[in-house]
This record gives C-alpha cells, sequence and structure tokens, in this order.
C-alpha cells in the first residue's frame, strides 16, 4: 500500500485530534478553578454587600474568601490527584508483577478481551502473541484493556494543584474588580454581578474551542449557574439585613 498516499490525505482542520495535543488536565482545573472563584465570590461578595452595605467589610469578605478558598481547591486538587496516581501505579505494579509470574495467563487473558472486541480470532491470537513477547507492550495493553489506565499519562497532583489555585484567584478577583472602582455599594453591586455573569458567559462559549458543543448553550450554562448564585447570596444578605439590621 502507498504510504505517499496517506501522508497527502486531507483532515478536516475543525476536528480537535488532529490539531496539536491538548492538556486536559489543565483544562479541567483551570475552567473548574476559574468557574468556582467566579460563582463562589460573587455569591458571597453579593450576601455581604446586601447585608452590611459595608465598602471595607465587602473587599476584606471578598479577599478572605479568595485567599482560604485558592488554597483549600489547591490542596484537594493536589490530594485527589495524588491518591488517584498512588492507586493507578499500585495497579500497575501488580500488572507487571503478574505478567512476570504469570505469562501464559495474561496472555490468554488479553487474547480472551480482543475476541471480546470483535477482533478476529486469528488476528487476536497473533497479537496476543506479539504484545505478550514484549512485557512493556504487554503491560501497555494490560493496562489500556483491563485496568483502564494510560501508564504514560498519569495524574500530576502538584501541577493540577497550582493551575487550580492560581485558576481560583484569578476567577475569584473578577467580581471584586468593579469595587475598585467605586465605594458606593448601591451603584456598584449590580455592575459586579453584570460583569461576573458575562465573564462566566464568555468562559463557557470559550470552553466550546475544545469540546465543538453550541458556544451560546455553554455559555448559558455557566450564566445561569453564577446567576443562581448571585440570586442565592442577595436573598441571605436580605434575610440577614433584615433579621440583624445591619445595613
Amino acid at each position: 500500500m502507498n504510504v505517499a498516499f496517506f501522508m497527502s490525505v486531507e483532515h478536516n482542520p475543525k476536528y480537535i485530534h488532529h490539531a496539536d495535543p491538548v492538556d486536559t488536565s489543565l483544562i479541567r482545573e483551570g475552567v473548574f478553578g476559574l468557574e468556582d472563584g467566579m460563582v463562589s465570590t460573587l455569591g458571597a461578595v453579593t450576601g455581604i454587600a446586601t447585608a452590611t452595605q459595608d465598602y471595607f467589610t465587602v473587599i476584606l469578605a471578598g479577599c478572605v474568601v479568595i485567599s482560604v478558598e485558592s488554597i483549600a481547591m489547591a490542596v484537594g486538587s493536589y490530594l485527589s490527584s495524588k491518591s488517584e496516581k498512588e492507586i493507578d501505579e499500585r495497579m500497575l505494579f501488580e500488572e507487571k508483577q503478574e505478567i512476570a509470574k504469570f505469562p501464559q495467563e495474561e496472555r490468554e487473558e488479553l487474547y480472551e478481551m480482543y475476541v471480546q472486541e470483535e477482533w478476529p480470532k486469528e488476528l487476536a491470537h497473533n497479537m496476543a502473541d506479539a504484545a505478550s513477547a514484549n512485557p512493556k507492550i504487554m503491560l501497555q495493553e494490560m493496562a489500556y484493556r483491563e485496568l483502564q489506565i494510560i501508564p504514560d499519562n498519569l495524574e500530576r497532583p502538584l501541577h493540577n494543584a497550582v493551575i487550580m489555585g492560581i485558576s481560583y484567584v484569578i476567577g475569584g478577583s473578577i467580581p471584586l474588580i468593579p469595587y475598585l472602582f467605586s465605594r458606593d455599594i448601591s451603584f456598584i453591586l449590580p455592575i459586579s454581578i453584570g460583569f461576573t455573569l458575562v465573564a462566566l458567559f464568555g468562559l463557557g462559549a470559550l470552553t466550546t474551542k475544545f469540546s465543538k458543543r453550541s458556544w451560546w448553550k455553554a455559555g448559558l450554562e455557566m450564566f445561569a449557574l453564577a446567576s443562581a448564585a448571585a440570586f442565592i447570596g442577595y436573598a441571605v444578605g436580605q434575610g440577614i439585613d433584615k433579621v440583624f439590621g445591619l445595613g
């Protein structure tokens, strides 16, 4: 078969798997951190601003929320990623031991998995033989097909934690930015809400660059989530103000 033919085939440029490799953990942690930072801070700041009408209290509360939550989210991301990585590494270690101690049984197991995937039996037999002849390939095949693990793509705890923490700080700062331009709470509060909602809509739309979803649907999804947070924060703030008369 002509190799040059395959090299000359044009691919659809809109298909993301033909583009440069995408760091899915970067997208996952980044979007999570940005979204959670905006929504959490917006809800907290809106509630406190509504209840107290005090500029210093709003800024202080926003900074505290961002500082504490960014660290908590980063630590949570690190620990969860580390736990997942350790479990995967242990499973890979055990699989490697089984391949070394029971090569024939593992070869038969791989053959059965190929057959279950509807590979022709003769081809499945040849593939299992070829894989079992190379311990590295055998481990990769068993890891992928039996354990659903890609050995070269394990979690990166520190990397995930840094992305999560930085993303949360950036996202959490967005609801506070309007407060830098005015101390009039009644004036700046709706601007903060609107500014954050627009930012969240933009974040949702931006994610469709990789998912290829409808950009406006993804944007509205984020918009609705933030609107709910702002409404809850406002309602709680109003309730506290009426009960304790803080405003």
